[in-house]
């Protein structure tokens, strides 16, 4: 294996997902994330389906999906990154949980400043949205340290990406925002969709072809 995966350095993903507290820590500080991100949907939620809320509430299903593939290192602790095994199944997780992550992180940012006369310059709703969501992407790219992925996941996550696009903006299950989103936001929403997964591409290694 390389000893360097993407723009994150090795040394400063094996502090965090190497070492027990670090790792727990972030585990629990995920955990609570979705708690608040979930607040944020609460009023609106009864007016969706249940079985669609893991499609209606976009970033606490990122934080989620990002957290199971935090677990799945958990009974690994006290081993090398490069020991951490993995598989099919675990490979359509983290490649999944990493486009989320990204593309909800970006998506955040862009439809803020899409907003941004109905956003700024409130200290919470405007800066410390972007600031946790631009954290988002930094927790993801800790994801090619330990993960790899397939032509089957990403092509999977782009479905399901697109899918999720078409919900939102097809059927009005798009967060909930201030202002009415234009077409300048549903494409931005689109390309996002996709340059998550070249994302990924780029910067997570592959399983072996057999595995593919």
């Amino acid at each position: 294996m390389s000893n360097e995966r993407g723009p994150l350095p090795r040394r400063y993903a094996r502090y965090y997902l190497e070492n027990t507290p670090s790792l727990v820590w972030l585990v629990v500080l995920n955990a609570v994330a979705i708690l608040v991100g979930v607040r944020y949907y609460v009023e609106t939620m009864p007016e969706v389906s249940t079985f669609l809320w893991p499609l209606y509430a976009d970033s606490p299903a990122a934080l989620f999906l990002m957290t199971l593939s935090l677990v799945t290192l958990l009974p690994f602790l006290g081993r090398s990154l490069d020991d951490v095994p993995t598989n099919l199944p675990l490979a359509y997780l983290h490649t999944i949980a990493l486009v989320w992550l990204v593309k909800m992180g970006v998506w955040t940012v862009v439809a803020l400043n899409l907003g941004f006369d109905v956003y700024f310059p409130a200290p919470w709703a405007y800066f410390g949205i972007i600031v946790t969501h631009v954290g988002f992407v930094a927790e993801g790219l800790l994801v090619p340290h330990y993960a790899r992925t397939t032509r089957g996941a990403l092509i999977t996550a782009l479905a399901l990406a697109l899918l999720n696009d078409v919900l939102d903006y097809g059927f009005g299950y798009y967060p909930p925002l201030r202002y009415d989103p234009g077409l300048v936001l549903v494409g931005a929403t689109g390309a996002l969709s996709v340059l998550s997964v070249v994302a990924a591409w780029a910067i997570m290694p592959r399983m072996e072809q057999r595995a593919a």
